[in-house]
């Protein structure tokens, strides 16, 4: 695929990030309204908020990985399809049960299709801007999450809380059936190039269980670990800030336009990011952005509440997690094979719901605790801290591939 084909699918396949990051904020905004509309105390939500995020692991662990096998296609378009249908059955939920099961499948259905649009992006993309390409795709994400919060005062006025479940369901089916009529079918053609058994490499059923051998278990097992702390914070702020900012004095329509400013910024500096990976180093790149985080949090939690200082400070912070959650799937590309892409994604989706369940729970005991928003943005700041530490040790990780590169050219 090559020309304007490839654009427009790469335009599509950012689509579904939109999508994603729409469909993730939909919960955190309907949140604090369903106390009012159906009795649910918003403190008990935690659960249900973690129930997507085990729903993207066990998509992202088990079926996302046959994409590398079977073709992209099938999964993509059949995870858009679901999310679709699932994420309109949400809003007939009446129940924290109801919410609990709607939003787990749907997590499901999306950690199925996500990796598969992050390794067809990189297959898709110029060499040279691989980690760009990718996070100008998952740019979607603080794209949606955005456009969630800037339009939900909106769309609630016309449709009540369910519409904020209404607009990416029926979203997510338009789009699956683009990408459909859009994608072409078959196995990716990295395959056939860079197999490892043609390279001496040892031939396993899963795919995924080369990254818990040597030499791929090191550069896993980095990647996870900022993932995961990223992760924790993502998750935490995605899905409580509508609920926390209230606390502070906002009304619940600007705390939803806050959540979707600060998203913006994150888009900006995500796609910053990733070209520092792509033309400067990736290690001191994501160690400048996560401690500014840490510092942009720490400032928040000893400040005086006020609206226009708070959302400045929050664009670093929480658009710097967004961002991170963008660039760092990109990085995937400078440490692991194509051939490895789906599965290092999808596995690293599935260890890093450690730290996203940990996330939205933190945050409910924090919220059940009346600790206050200074108490939560303070614990926002640890995990962005330890992701500039452990960035410190990428250039180990970063020196693996390199090393297998050169070993496969002399053999």
């Amino acid at each position: 695929m090559t020309g304007m084909p490839r654009i427009l699918a790469l335009v599509l396949l950012a689509g579904v990030f939109v999508m994603e990051g729409y469909d993730l904020n939909a919960m955190a905004l309907a949140v604090p309204r369903l106390e009012g509309e159906l009795g649910l105390n918003p403190a008990r939500f935690g659960f249900v908020f973690t129930a997507l995020l085990v729903g993207l692991g066990v998509g992202g662990a088990t079926i996302a990985p046959f994409g590398d096998r079977y073709g992209r296609r099938p999964l993509i378009v059949g995870g858009c399809i679901a999310v679709g249908l699932l994420t309109l059955a949400t809003a007939t939920a009446t129940s924290l049960t109801g919410f609990f099961v709607w939003r787990a499948l749907t997590g499901i259905a999306l950690g199925a299709a996500l990796p598969n649009v992050s390794a067809l992006s990189a297959e898709l993309a110029p060499d040279k801007l691989r980690a760009t390409v990718m996070a100008l795709v998952s740019a979607g994400i603080p794209l949606g999450l955005a456009l969630a919060g800037i339009f939900a005062p909106m769309v609630v006025g016309l449709a009540g809380w369910q519409g904020l479940f209404f607009v990416p369901g029926i979203f997510a089916m338009l789009l699956g059936l683009c990408l459909w009529l859009m994608l072409d079918g078959g196995a990716p053609k990295s395959l056939a190039k860079e197999a490892f058994a043609a390279k001496g490499a040892p031939t396993i059923k899963l795919p995924q269980l080369n990254l818990f051998r040597a030499p791929w278990a090191l550069p896993f097992a980095i990647f996870t670990t900022i993932l995961s702390l990223n992760a924790l914070n993502l998750y935490l702020l995605n899905s409580w800030i509508p609920t926390v900012l209230p606390q502070a004095g906002f009304t619940i329509d600007n705390a939803a336009r806050v959540s979707g400013i600060v998203q913006l910024a994150g888009l900006v500096v995500g796609v910053l990011a990733s070209f520092g990976i792509d033309r400067w180093r990736p290690a001191p790149t994501l160690t400048l952005l996560f401690a500014a985080m840490a510092a942009s949090f720490l400032a928040v939690s000893l400040t005086v509440p006020d609206q226009s200082r708070w959302t400045l400070l929050l664009m670093v912070g929480v658009g710097g997690a967004s961002a991170a959650g963008m660039a760092l799937p990109s990085l995937c590309v400078y440490l692991f094979t194509r051939q490895m892409l789906s599965s290092a994604i999808g596995m690293g989706v599935l260890v890093a719901r450690i730290g996203a369940f940990l996330g939205p729970m933190l945050g409910q005991v924090i919220l059940s605790a009346d600790a206050g928003p200074h108490v939560f943005f303070f614990a926002a700041a640890i995990p962005a801290a330890l992701c500039a530490l452990v960035s410190l040790a990428l250039p180990i990780a970063l020196a693996v591939k390199k090393k297998q590169e050169a070993a496969a050219v002399t053999v």
